[in-house]
């Protein structure tokens, strides 16, 4: 009985860590052999920011070699956007714009959140985060929750946080950053 017991428990235990290895994001598991744009299109919660990444022709750019950072914001991020917002941005004629917008929410290095927490604490609780669309953001938390505010004040909250990539991570966001007006 006690061995049965036992293998129960390594079996739920080396399950639980075959799942801690490959985390949940919109209902998909995330591989860290994969890059950023292989595992987002397999999340249903990213499906706004697959098509927005697509329109701006940066497909190829976050399929390369990296590291980079993503903070990816979800469907829901986007519908807080005013109405419209989202599909005046997927338009060719504002790619520019569309591109500023989705640049603003990568960095080039590979930010996992002990790292960015270690930033913020050693520049005493708000650590600046420049971003590959230069864009200058700001770097909080609370507890164990990471945050970051966006050019127009407006705060993300990261909501699954360090999804390993094989050319960076992936922090969910549940806003969208703007850049500063």
């Amino acid at each position: 009985m006690k061995a049965l017991k036992l293998a129960t428990a390594i079996l739920a235990l080396s399950t639980g860590m075959a799942l801690a290895e490959n985390p949940m994001v919109g209902g998909a598991a995330m591989y860290e052999d994969k890059n950023i744009v292989e595992n987002a299109v397999n999340s249903k919660d990213h499906t706004t920011l697959v098509a927005a990444v697509q329109a701006a022709g940066l497909v190829e750019t976050l399929s390369g070699e990296g590291p980079f950072t993503v903070f990816a914001p979800t469907n829901e991020a986007f519908a807080k956007l005013p109405a419209g917002t989202v599909e005046t941005l997927l338009k060719p004629e504002n790619k520019d714009q569309l591109t500023k917008i989705l640049t603003c929410h990568v960095v080039a290095a590979d930010a996992m959140s002990d790292a960015i927490m270690k930033m913020v604490d050693d520049d005493k609780g708000a650590h600046p985060v420049k971003t590959v669309g230069g864009c200058e953001f700001t770097a909080m938390y609370e507890g164990d929750k990471i945050m970051i505010k966006d050019g127009q004040g407006n705060v993300a909250n990261v909501t699954i946080a360090d999804v390993k990539q094989s050319n960076g991570v992936i922090h969910v966001i549940d806003t969208v950053l703007l850049p500063a007006m």
